[in-house]
C-alpha cells in the first residue's frame, strides 16, 4: 500500500475519532456551581455558618466564609469586595444581620455576583444605617443585652453582647452549651459601623432572597418583612420560632434558599 493510499485512509479515520469524542461527551453537561460567599454579622463569626457550609459542600458548592471586619460599612464592603474579586466565576452572596448591609454595598459593580441572600439581615436603602432599621419597628431587645462599650485604640467604641444574656437574646433556639461557645467567640462590632449610612444599593439591580425567624430579638420580624417586601424579594422564607441565628439553628432551610438563588428560581 503506497503512501498516498495511507493518507486517504487516515483522513476519514481521524474524522471518526473526533466524532467518537463528541459522542462520548455528556450532552447538556451541568454548568459549574456558583461560589457561595457567606458574610457574618455583628456578635457572630464565620463559624456561625458551619452547618450551612457542611451542607453546601456536600452538594458540591465552592464556599468561602469571609471574616467580616465589623469596623465601618465602607471598609467592610471593600474587604468583602476583595474576597469576591478573588473568585473566578459566578457568586451567590449571603449576609447575616449587619452582613446584609455589607453585601448590599459590596455587590455593586461586581458582575460575577448573581444573587443576594439576606439571612435575618439588614437590606438598607441609600442613606439608611443598620441602627436606623433596627429601631424602625418595635420589638427588638438588643440594647438591653449589650455590654458596656469598649474603647478602641483608633478611637470610638465597639459593642458586644453580655455573655450571660447571649443565649436568650441572640440564639434562643440552639442548645445552651452551643450558645455559650458562640457567646465566647462573638466578634464585637464598632458602633460606627452600625451608624454608617449605606451609599449604594445592590438589591435594586440583583435578585434578592430573604429568610428570617419569627422569634428574632435583634431585628424584629416586622422590620425584616418590611425590608424583604421593599427589595421585591423573589422568595421570602419565614421560620416559625427561629431566633436571630437561623443559619445556625436551621441550616437546611437556609441552604435550600441559597440553592434557589443559585439556580435563579
Amino acid at each position: 500500500m503506497n503512501r498516498n493510499t495511507l493518507r486517504r485512509l487516515a483522513l476519514p479515520l481521524a474524522t471518526l475519532a473526533s466524532a467518537a469524542v463528541v459522542a462520548t461527551s455528556p450532552a447538556g453537561a451541568a454548568a459549574p456551581k456558583p461560589t457561595v460567599i457567606l458574610v457574618h454579622g455583628a456578635f457572630a463569626d464565620a463559624a456561625s455558618w458551619n452547618g450551612v457550609i457542611a451542607q453546601l459542600q456536600g452538594k458540591g458548592y465552592p464556599v468561602v466564609a469571609a471574616a467580616n471586619p465589623l469596623r465601618t460599612v465602607a471598609s467592610d464592603a471593600a474587604y468583602v469586595g476583595s474576597v469576591i474579586d478573588r473568585v473566578k466565576g459566578p457568586v451567590v452572596l449571603v449576609g447575616h444581620s449587619y452582613g446584609g448591609v455589607v453585601i448590599t454595598n459590596a455587590a455593586v459593580g461586581r458582575a460575577q455576583v448573581k444573587a443576594l441572600v439576606y439571612v435575618a439581615a439588614f437590606a438598607p436603602e441609600a442613606g439608611e444605617s443598620a441602627l436606623d432599621l433596627a429601631g424602625k419597628f418595635p420589638g427588638g431587645t438588643l440594647g438591653e443585652a449589650l455590654d458596656a462599650p469598649a474603647a478602641l485604640p483608633e478611637g470610638g467604641v465597639e459593642l458586644s453582647i453580655q455573655q450571660d444574656k447571649f443565649w436568650q437574646q441572640f440564639a434562643a433556639d440552639v442548645s445552651e452549651s452551643q450558645a455559650r461557645l458562640m457567646a465566647a467567640g462573638q466578634r464585637p462590632i464598632a458602633e460606627a459601623a452600625l451608624k454608617d449610612p449605606t451609599k449604594v444599593v445592590a438589591w435594586k439591580q440583583l435578585p434578592s432572597y430573604f429568610v428570617y425567624g419569627t422569634a428574632d430579638k435583634n431585628i424584629p420580624a416586622r422590620a425584616l418583612g418590611y425590608m424583604a417586601e421593599r427589595a421585591a424579594s423573589r422568595k421570602t422564607v419565614v421560620v416559625d420560632g427561629a431566633s436571630h441565628v437561623v443559619m445556625t439553628s436551621r441550616p437546611e432551610t437556609v441552604v435550600a434558599l441559597i440553592e434557589e438563588a443559585a439556580a435563579g428560581r
